[in-house]
Protein backbone atom coordinates (compact mmCIF):
# COMPACT_ATOMS: atom_id res chain seq x y z
CA UNK A 1 0.00 0.00 0.00
CA UNK A 2 1.00 3.67 -0.68
CA UNK A 3 2.33 5.96 1.77
CA UNK A 4 2.31 9.69 2.39
CA UNK A 5 4.32 11.82 4.74
CA UNK A 6 2.84 13.55 7.43
CA UNK A 7 3.91 17.50 7.03
CA UNK A 8 7.11 18.43 7.11
CA UNK A 9 8.10 15.29 9.51
CA UNK A 10 9.28 11.90 9.28
CA UNK A 11 6.32 10.26 9.73
CA UNK A 12 5.00 8.14 6.94
CA UNK A 13 1.27 6.62 6.71
CA UNK A 14 -0.40 4.27 4.91
CA UNK A 15 -2.98 6.35 2.35
CA UNK A 16 -5.61 3.99 3.63
CA UNK A 17 -5.74 4.07 7.47
CA UNK A 18 -7.86 2.23 10.26
CA UNK A 19 -10.16 3.83 12.53
CA UNK A 20 -10.88 2.72 15.95
CA UNK A 21 -14.01 4.09 17.79
CA UNK A 22 -15.74 0.55 16.88
CA UNK A 23 -12.96 -1.14 19.11
CA UNK A 24 -14.45 0.82 21.46
CA UNK A 25 -18.07 -0.36 21.55
CA UNK A 26 -19.88 2.34 19.10
CA UNK A 27 -23.29 2.05 19.01
CA UNK A 28 -22.81 -1.80 19.82
CA UNK A 29 -20.62 -3.87 21.71
CA UNK A 30 -17.78 -6.18 19.89
CA UNK A 31 -15.83 -8.44 21.91
CA UNK A 32 -12.56 -8.67 21.71
CA UNK A 33 -12.27 -11.71 19.00
CA UNK A 34 -14.03 -9.44 16.84
CA UNK A 35 -12.01 -6.75 17.48
CA UNK A 36 -8.63 -8.52 17.26
CA UNK A 37 -10.06 -10.37 14.14
CA UNK A 38 -10.50 -6.42 11.97
CA UNK A 39 -7.14 -5.61 13.10
CA UNK A 40 -5.95 -8.64 11.61
CA UNK A 41 -7.68 -7.98 8.30
CA UNK A 42 -6.91 -4.14 8.24
CA UNK A 43 -3.03 -5.64 8.67
CA UNK A 44 -3.22 -8.18 6.04
CA UNK A 45 -4.30 -5.61 3.89
CA UNK A 46 -1.01 -3.81 4.13
CA UNK A 47 -3.00 -0.72 6.34
CA UNK A 48 -0.23 0.54 9.08
CA UNK A 49 -1.71 3.27 10.27
CA UNK A 50 -3.66 3.02 13.34
CA UNK A 51 -5.72 6.02 14.79
CA UNK A 52 -7.64 5.87 18.28
CA UNK A 53 -8.31 7.97 21.22
CA UNK A 54 -9.11 7.90 24.81
CA UNK A 55 -12.55 8.70 24.31
CA UNK A 56 -13.40 5.39 22.13
CA UNK A 57 -15.01 3.33 24.94
CA UNK A 58 -13.32 5.54 27.77
CA UNK A 59 -10.03 4.24 27.15
CA UNK A 60 -10.90 0.64 25.70
CA UNK A 61 -10.13 1.12 21.87
CA UNK A 62 -6.60 1.78 23.20
CA UNK A 63 -6.34 -0.98 25.05
CA UNK A 64 -7.30 -3.20 22.42
CA UNK A 65 -5.09 -1.64 19.97
CA UNK A 66 -1.97 -2.07 21.98
CA UNK A 67 -2.89 -6.01 22.61
CA UNK A 68 -2.98 -6.12 19.07
CA UNK A 69 0.02 -4.41 18.34
CA UNK A 70 2.40 -6.09 20.64
CA UNK A 71 2.68 -8.78 18.38
CA UNK A 72 2.81 -6.44 15.07
CA UNK A 73 6.05 -4.46 14.12
CA UNK A 74 6.27 -1.65 11.96
CA UNK A 75 2.65 0.11 12.65
CA UNK A 76 2.00 4.20 12.81
CA UNK A 77 -0.62 5.05 15.59
CA UNK A 78 -2.00 7.89 15.89
CA UNK A 79 -3.97 8.72 19.39
CA UNK A 80 -5.52 12.22 20.79
CA UNK A 81 -5.38 14.29 23.65
CA UNK A 82 -7.63 16.90 25.30
CA UNK A 83 -9.25 14.33 27.76
CA UNK A 84 -8.05 12.94 31.21
CA UNK A 85 -9.64 8.96 32.41
CA UNK A 86 -10.13 7.90 35.87
CA UNK A 87 -11.80 5.34 37.34
CA UNK A 88 -15.50 5.17 37.55
CA UNK A 89 -17.08 6.47 40.80
CA UNK A 90 -19.99 4.09 39.45
CA UNK A 91 -20.77 1.27 36.80
CA UNK A 92 -21.39 3.04 33.13
CA UNK A 93 -23.00 0.76 30.70
CA UNK A 94 -23.07 3.41 28.16
CA UNK A 95 -21.18 6.59 27.52
CA UNK A 96 -21.49 9.29 24.49
CA UNK A 97 -22.41 6.34 22.26
CA UNK A 98 -19.99 3.18 23.25
CA UNK A 99 -21.40 0.51 24.94
CA UNK A 100 -19.97 -0.89 27.68
CA UNK A 101 -17.10 1.14 27.71
CA UNK A 102 -14.13 0.77 30.15
CA UNK A 103 -14.94 1.82 33.78
CA UNK A 104 -13.20 5.21 33.45
CA UNK A 105 -14.92 8.78 34.32
CA UNK A 106 -13.50 11.54 32.01
CA UNK A 107 -12.92 15.00 32.26
CA UNK A 108 -11.35 17.54 29.58
CA UNK A 109 -8.05 19.26 30.29
CA UNK A 110 -6.24 20.81 26.90
CA UNK A 111 -3.77 22.34 29.56
CA UNK A 112 -0.30 21.41 28.99
CA UNK A 113 0.10 19.49 32.42
CA UNK A 114 -3.43 17.94 30.94
CA UNK A 115 -2.22 17.30 27.78
CA UNK A 116 1.55 15.62 29.15
CA UNK A 117 -1.10 14.00 31.86
CA UNK A 118 -3.80 12.59 28.68
CA UNK A 119 -0.62 11.43 26.23
CA UNK A 120 1.47 9.32 29.21
CA UNK A 121 -2.26 7.60 30.13
CA UNK A 122 -2.71 6.87 26.52
CA UNK A 123 1.20 5.64 26.04
CA UNK A 124 0.57 3.08 29.15
CA UNK A 125 -2.71 1.41 27.63
CA UNK A 126 -1.16 1.19 24.13
CA UNK A 127 2.16 -0.39 25.64
CA UNK A 128 4.02 2.53 23.54
CA UNK A 129 6.72 4.96 24.63
CA UNK A 130 6.61 6.92 21.69
CA UNK A 131 3.53 8.17 19.63
CA UNK A 132 3.65 8.80 15.74
CA UNK A 133 1.19 11.43 15.66
CA UNK A 134 -1.10 13.13 18.76
CA UNK A 135 -4.13 15.33 17.80
CA UNK A 136 -5.85 17.47 20.56
CA UNK A 137 -9.62 15.99 20.42
CA UNK A 138 -12.50 17.79 19.48
CA UNK A 139 -11.31 21.12 20.69
CA UNK A 140 -13.65 23.95 18.67
CA UNK A 141 -17.30 25.06 19.47
CA UNK A 142 -18.74 22.22 17.63
CA UNK A 143 -18.03 19.60 20.78
CA UNK A 144 -17.78 22.69 23.79
CA UNK A 145 -20.29 25.49 22.43
CA UNK A 146 -19.69 28.65 24.92
CA UNK A 147 -17.10 26.77 26.83
CA UNK A 148 -14.81 26.38 24.21
CA UNK A 149 -13.15 29.78 24.79
CA UNK A 150 -11.60 28.43 27.85
CA UNK A 151 -10.28 25.63 26.51
CA UNK A 152 -8.69 27.58 23.49
CA UNK A 153 -7.28 29.50 26.44
CA UNK A 154 -6.18 26.27 28.37
CA UNK A 155 -4.55 24.78 24.85
CA UNK A 156 -2.94 28.30 23.70
CA UNK A 157 -1.85 29.06 26.53
CA UNK A 158 0.34 25.95 27.22
CA UNK A 159 -0.86 23.37 25.94
CA UNK A 160 -0.05 23.81 22.51
CA UNK A 161 3.54 24.96 23.39
CA UNK A 162 3.75 21.21 25.52
CA UNK A 163 2.90 19.36 22.28
CA UNK A 164 5.80 21.04 20.54
CA UNK A 165 8.26 20.37 22.91
CA UNK A 166 7.27 16.30 23.79
CA UNK A 167 8.13 16.57 19.78
CA UNK A 168 10.97 18.25 20.19
CA UNK A 169 12.03 15.35 23.08
CA UNK A 170 11.71 12.44 20.68
CA UNK A 171 8.20 11.32 22.45
CA UNK A 172 5.85 12.19 19.89
CA UNK A 173 6.55 12.59 15.99
CA UNK A 174 3.85 15.03 14.80
CA UNK A 175 1.43 17.29 16.15
CA UNK A 176 -1.90 18.37 14.91
CA UNK A 177 -5.92 18.06 16.02
CA UNK A 178 -8.68 15.55 15.57
CA UNK A 179 -11.81 17.72 15.22
CA UNK A 180 -14.83 18.29 13.08
CA UNK A 181 -14.82 21.79 12.35
CA UNK A 182 -12.99 23.90 10.37
CA UNK A 183 -12.85 27.52 11.88
CA UNK A 184 -10.84 25.47 15.20
CA UNK A 185 -8.02 24.71 12.46
CA UNK A 186 -7.51 27.68 10.93
CA UNK A 187 -7.78 29.33 14.47
CA UNK A 188 -4.92 27.21 15.86
CA UNK A 189 -2.84 27.61 12.06
CA UNK A 190 -2.43 31.05 13.08
CA UNK A 191 -1.13 30.65 16.77
CA UNK A 192 1.50 28.36 15.15
CA UNK A 193 2.29 25.58 12.85
CA UNK A 194 0.87 22.02 13.41
CA UNK A 195 1.81 18.93 11.42
CA UNK A 196 -1.61 16.97 10.37
CA UNK A 197 -5.57 17.37 10.84
CA UNK A 198 -8.14 14.60 11.05
CA UNK A 199 -10.91 16.24 9.61
CA UNK A 200 -14.05 14.28 10.12
CA UNK A 201 -16.59 15.00 7.77
CA UNK A 202 -15.64 18.23 5.92
CA UNK A 203 -13.83 17.00 3.04
CA UNK A 204 -15.99 14.12 1.50
CA UNK A 205 -18.15 14.10 -1.68
CA UNK A 206 -20.93 15.35 0.12
CA UNK A 207 -19.87 18.21 2.31
CA UNK A 208 -16.79 19.42 1.01
CA UNK A 209 -16.37 22.95 2.94
CA UNK A 210 -12.94 22.41 3.69
CA UNK A 211 -11.82 22.96 0.72
CA UNK A 212 -12.83 27.33 1.18
CA UNK A 213 -10.20 28.05 3.63
CA UNK A 214 -8.90 25.40 5.57
CA UNK A 215 -7.31 23.09 2.52
CA UNK A 216 -5.60 26.46 0.66
CA UNK A 217 -3.92 27.42 4.36
CA UNK A 218 -2.80 23.35 4.66
CA UNK A 219 -1.44 23.61 1.54
CA UNK A 220 0.63 26.71 1.98
CA UNK A 221 1.65 26.06 5.31
CA UNK A 222 2.77 22.30 4.63
CA UNK A 223 -0.40 20.87 6.84
CA UNK A 224 -1.45 17.54 6.26
CA UNK A 225 -4.98 16.28 6.15
CA UNK A 226 -6.22 12.89 6.94
CA UNK A 227 -10.20 12.39 5.68
CA UNK A 228 -11.71 10.14 8.72
CA UNK A 229 -16.02 10.52 8.36
CA UNK A 230 -15.33 9.79 4.39
CA UNK A 231 -19.28 8.54 4.59
CA UNK A 232 -20.67 11.45 6.55
CA UNK A 233 -21.77 9.07 9.48
CA UNK A 234 -23.55 6.96 7.30
CA UNK A 235 -25.21 8.26 4.24
CA UNK A 236 -22.86 8.24 1.92
CA UNK A 237 -22.42 4.33 2.33
CA UNK A 238 -25.85 3.98 2.54
CA UNK A 239 -27.69 6.03 0.24
CA UNK A 240 -30.69 8.74 0.91
CA UNK A 241 -32.80 5.83 2.08
CA UNK A 242 -35.42 6.22 5.26
CA UNK A 243 -33.49 6.48 8.80
CA UNK A 244 -30.16 7.83 6.68
CA UNK A 245 -27.39 9.20 9.25
CA UNK A 246 -25.56 12.45 8.52
CA UNK A 247 -23.48 14.03 11.09
CA UNK A 248 -24.58 11.55 14.09
CA UNK A 249 -28.15 12.04 13.23
CA UNK A 250 -30.86 11.89 11.05
CA UNK A 251 -29.98 13.36 7.66
CA UNK A 252 -32.57 16.47 6.84
CA UNK A 253 -34.32 16.83 3.66
CA UNK A 254 -31.83 18.79 1.87
CA UNK A 255 -28.84 16.36 2.67
CA UNK A 256 -31.67 13.37 1.39
CA UNK A 257 -31.70 15.30 -1.23
CA UNK A 258 -27.93 16.54 -2.42
CA UNK A 259 -27.02 12.39 -1.72
CA UNK A 260 -29.82 11.10 -3.97
CA UNK A 261 -28.41 13.70 -6.97
CA UNK A 262 -24.48 12.28 -6.09
CA UNK A 263 -26.28 8.84 -5.87
CA UNK A 264 -28.15 9.36 -9.65
CA UNK A 265 -24.45 10.79 -11.30
CA UNK A 266 -22.39 7.70 -9.81
CA UNK A 267 -24.53 5.02 -10.91
CA UNK A 268 -25.10 6.42 -13.69
CA UNK A 269 -20.88 6.20 -14.51
CA UNK A 270 -21.14 2.66 -13.15
CA UNK A 271 -20.20 2.82 -9.60
CA UNK A 272 -22.05 3.05 -6.40
CA UNK A 273 -22.33 5.89 -3.99
CA UNK A 274 -20.03 4.50 -1.58
CA UNK A 275 -17.50 3.66 -4.38
CA UNK A 276 -17.52 7.08 -5.65
CA UNK A 277 -17.06 8.68 -1.30
CA UNK A 278 -14.12 6.09 -1.41
CA UNK A 279 -12.39 7.10 -4.27
CA UNK A 280 -12.85 10.78 -4.18
CA UNK A 281 -11.13 10.63 -0.38
CA UNK A 282 -8.27 8.98 -1.86
CA UNK A 283 -7.87 11.08 -5.18
CA UNK A 284 -7.86 14.41 -3.44
CA UNK A 285 -4.89 16.20 -3.56
CA UNK A 286 -5.03 17.36 0.00
CA UNK A 287 -5.58 14.03 1.50
CA UNK A 288 -2.70 12.22 3.22
CA UNK A 289 -4.90 9.13 3.80
CA UNK A 290 -8.40 7.82 4.27
CA UNK A 291 -9.96 6.88 7.43
CA UNK A 292 -11.94 3.01 7.67
CA UNK A 293 -13.69 2.07 10.72
CA UNK A 294 -15.65 -1.25 11.40
CA UNK A 295 -15.35 -3.94 13.56
CA UNK A 296 -16.98 -6.10 10.83
CA UNK A 297 -13.83 -7.80 8.54
CA UNK A 298 -16.41 -8.48 5.97
CA UNK A 299 -17.39 -4.36 5.82
CA UNK A 300 -13.80 -3.57 5.75
CA UNK A 301 -13.20 -5.91 2.94
CA UNK A 302 -15.56 -4.63 1.22
CA UNK A 303 -14.52 -0.96 1.54
CA UNK A 304 -11.08 -2.15 0.44
CA UNK A 305 -12.03 -4.19 -2.82
CA UNK A 306 -14.01 -0.95 -3.77
CA UNK A 307 -10.60 1.01 -3.54
CA UNK A 308 -8.65 -1.74 -5.49
CA UNK A 309 -11.34 -2.01 -7.92
CA UNK A 310 -10.68 -0.78 -11.81
CA UNK A 311 -13.50 1.93 -12.51
CA UNK A 312 -14.89 2.08 -15.41
CA UNK A 313 -13.49 5.27 -18.00
CA UNK A 314 -17.34 6.94 -17.14
CA UNK A 315 -16.44 6.72 -13.28
CA UNK A 316 -13.18 7.76 -13.73
CA UNK A 317 -14.27 11.32 -15.68
CA UNK A 318 -16.96 11.69 -13.14
CA UNK A 319 -14.23 11.73 -10.42
CA UNK A 320 -11.83 13.75 -11.48
CA UNK A 321 -14.77 16.01 -12.37
CA UNK A 322 -15.88 16.27 -9.03
CA UNK A 323 -12.42 16.47 -7.28
CA UNK A 324 -11.09 18.96 -9.58
CA UNK A 325 -13.88 21.35 -8.85
CA UNK A 326 -14.73 23.80 -5.82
Amino acid sequence: MKTRKIGRTDVQVTEVSFGTASAGNLYREASDDDVQAVLQTAWDAGIRYFDTAPHYGRGLAEQRLGRFLHGHEGAVVSTKVGRILSPAKTPIAEADGFVNPAQNDVRYDYSGDGIEHSLEQSMERLGRDFIEIVYVHDIGEYTHGSANSGHMEDFLGSGYERLVKLKEKGRIGALGLGVNECQVCLDVMAHGPIDAILLAGRLTLLDRSAEEALVPACHESGTSLVLGGIFNSGILATGPVEGATYDYGPAPRGVLDRVAELQRRAEGAGIPLATAALHFGLRHPAAASVLLGTAKPSSLTRNLDAIAQDLPPEAEALLSEIVMTQ
